[in-house]
């Protein structure tokens, strides 16, 4: 059985409501309204901390980047590379962090330590360590993917506008120049070096096979 059809009436419309003129004096009255309050938390100087109070009534404007939030540990922000205590990067260049890039903007050059080091045949060091801060979609795969605890997004630091595209291109001395958000440019994970006494001792030429 064929259900009814319901036949709507199309709705009136008045000459005020066809100009609009009604709802832009109510968008004008809200934006005076806002204007007036905040002008008049100026004037007293009960103006709401925006970094501690963000949801409070009135004007919640930040002068970044004079003015910042407090971001927690986990806010991913602008990489950096993680210092050893010699002050070379922890980085040993495994290529993890660039294969589990699904954007693929790092880009690293190995290279071997020369003979003598008590590195070489054990680790590789990055010669380059490239990173296109405008192609990363700031996942974190790379932080995930590193076993050295090498590369790190703790910064704080948002991504800067430039006018140039080649400011964007982060290098291996770029990162290494970035601190986390407490000033320190190492990690909180230990790293035993080849030589210490927690070292496994394990390399290339003595893997225990």
């Amino acid at each position: 059985m064929p259900g009814k059809t319901k036949v709507l009436k199309k709705p009136t419309r008045t000459l005020a409501d066809q100009s609009y003129l009604i709802e832009v004096v109510k968008g004008l009255g809200t934006t005076l309204k806002h204007f007036f309050q905040g002008t008049g938390q100026m004037v007293s100087g009960n103006v709401p901390n925006a970094v501690t109070d963000p949801l409070a009534e009135g004007i919640s404007t930040l002068s970044y980047p004079e003015e910042k939030r407090a971001y927690s540990e986990r806010w991913r922000g602008v990489h950096r590379l993680t210092h050893r205590d010699d002050g070379s990067p922890r980085c040993v260049a495994c290529l993890c962090c660039s294969t589990a890039c699904p954007a693929q903007c790092i880009y690293i050059k190995p290279g071997e330590y020369p003979e003598g080091d008590k590195r070489r045949g054990y680790e590789r060091y990055p010669v380059e360590f490239v990173i296109d801060e405008l192609r990363c979609i700031f996942c974190g795969f790379c932080v995930e993917a590193c076993p050295c605890d090498a590369i790190r997004m703790d910064t704080g630091v948002h991504m800067t506008a430039f006018d140039v595209k080649s400011d964007f291109v982060y290098d291996k001395d770029k990162l290494m120049s970035m601190v986390s958000q407490h000033g320190t440019q190492k990690s909180e994970n230990p790293r035993h070096e080849p030589g210490d006494p927690g070292h496994p001792g394990i390399d290339r030429l003595h893997g225990g096979h």
